[in-house]
């Protein structure tokens, strides 16, 4: 039973729910590996870290002992998933689906044991299933259950148009779980009525039901919305190193410890130490100086890390930045907005020549991203060129 516990402790860590605990309780007691699953649709070429608050889950059951299933999504990637959407989405085509299919599995395997790990397709059950197999899947569930999903309901309620495809990512999704007899599949918060429907698919296959752990959504840099390409807010685990580090060191505090439950592999213990000493008074800097280590680390080497930290340090603690710069407070917004109200640049457009020229730092870190948002709440040292410096604070 101790065994048990841990092993419990360690899958809930930094879960926002757990559905159902006595169920899973009794299937890690039967000690058996259990399958573990976690999906992907491959709508972008690159993963970023709210991609890996998932994907760490999966190293925790890994390292646990159980059989981990990453499903990159190549056929429910030609739906598009509705989930938390206003409007329908646009399916990609196969050969975008096929070239982010492939990036996919090179980046999961810098968290994953690439031997310990089966990479699933779910082309591979779909195609097969066929025009038949598909009425005969969507004979399982009724409009009115899809109805229920709470964005779908809000669409219907404001006559904005639902295509009947998007009907059909639930039941796919589900279906995976029954192709894979998964026991636990693993999803974000807002993936919650999708996780039930496998649930009630498995029973309706007389499978035993799977259960679902869901994981926060992880904010992205403006502390606010999810981590997203589109918002520009994210830090892609393929950057280079000192972007990924100055991205990094550029959270607000309180987010740090968000990215820390979320995406460290620290001990919860240490972690729990790390905050008392910030309480005490330590600096926080010292300790996000640590997790951008950490994720520098995980995600190309120990040496880039250290290369990294030195590059800052020689920036910021050795007198690399001049001792006196202009100190202004400016409204949070896109990295150009902040250049121009923080008088670095004369316009917009300079700004963006900039960022295509390298010649934009954050905290050290070069700014390659014209779309990313500057988050309020944080204090940075923006510089543009070799000579122009501003403390920036963001309101």
């Amino acid at each position: 039973m101790t065994e048990v516990k841990s092993q419990l402790e360690l899958i809930k860590r930094g879960s926002d729910e757990l559905l159902v605990e006595a169920e899973l309780i009794d299937k890690l007691k039967a000690g058996r590996p259990l399958r573990i699953k976690a999906g992907f649709d491959p709508t972008a070429p690159d993963l970023h870290l709210g991609h890996t608050v998932l994907i760490n889950k999966l190293r925790h059951f890994q390292d646990a002992g159980h059989h981990i299933m990453f499903l990159i999504g190549d056929f429910t990637g030609l739906i598009g998933d509705p989930t938390g959407k206003n409007a329908t989405r646009p399916p990609l085509s196969k050969e975008q689906i096929s070239q982010n299919a492939q990036t996919y599995r090179e980046q999961v395997f810098k968290i994953l044991d690439p031997d310990k790990t089966e990479v699933c397709f779910n082309s591979t059950w779909f195609d097969p299933l066929g025009a038949a197999g598909m009425i005969k899947l969507a004979a399982h569930h009724t409009v009115a259950r899809m109805l229920e999903r709470d964005d779908f309901s809000k669409r219907y309620a404001s006559n904005q148009p639902i295509a009947i495809h998007e009907f059909l990512y639930p039941l796919c999704q589900g279906y995976d779980s029954v192709a894979m007899r998964s026991d636990v599949e693993l999803g974000g918060t807002d993936q919650k009525f999708n996780l039930l429907v496998g649930r009630e698919l498995q029973k309706h296959y007389g499978q035993t039901p799977q259960c679902v752990l869901m994981m926060p959504l992880l904010e992205g840099l403006d502390g606010v919305n999810k981590m997203s390409k589109s918002l520009g807010n994210y830090i892609g685990i393929a950057e280079p190193p000192q972007e990924i580090f100055g991205k990094l060191m550029s959270i607000s505090d309180d987010l740090m410890w968000r990215f820390f439950d979320l995406l460290s592999f620290e001990a919860s213990s240490e972690i729990a130490k790390m905050r008392q000493e910030v309480a005490d008074g330590k600096n926080p800097r010292d300790i996000k100086i640590k997790l951008a280590q950490e994720l520098v680390e995980r995600f190309h080497s120990k040496r880039d890390a250290e290369r990294a930290l030195e590059d800052f340090r020689a920036r910021f603690q050795r007198g690399a930045l001049p001792e006196e710069m202009p100190e202004v407070s400016v409204a949070a917004g896109s990295v150009s907005a902040v250049l121009k109200q923080a008088g670095l640049v004369s316009s917009t457009s300079e700004a963006l020549r900039l960022i295509d020229g390298g010649g934009v730092r954050v905290d050290g870190g070069k700014v390659s991203d014209k779309n990313l948002v500057m988050t309020a709440g944080v204090t940075v040292v923006m510089q543009v060129g070799k000579r122009k410096f501003a403390r920036v604070s963001l309101t």
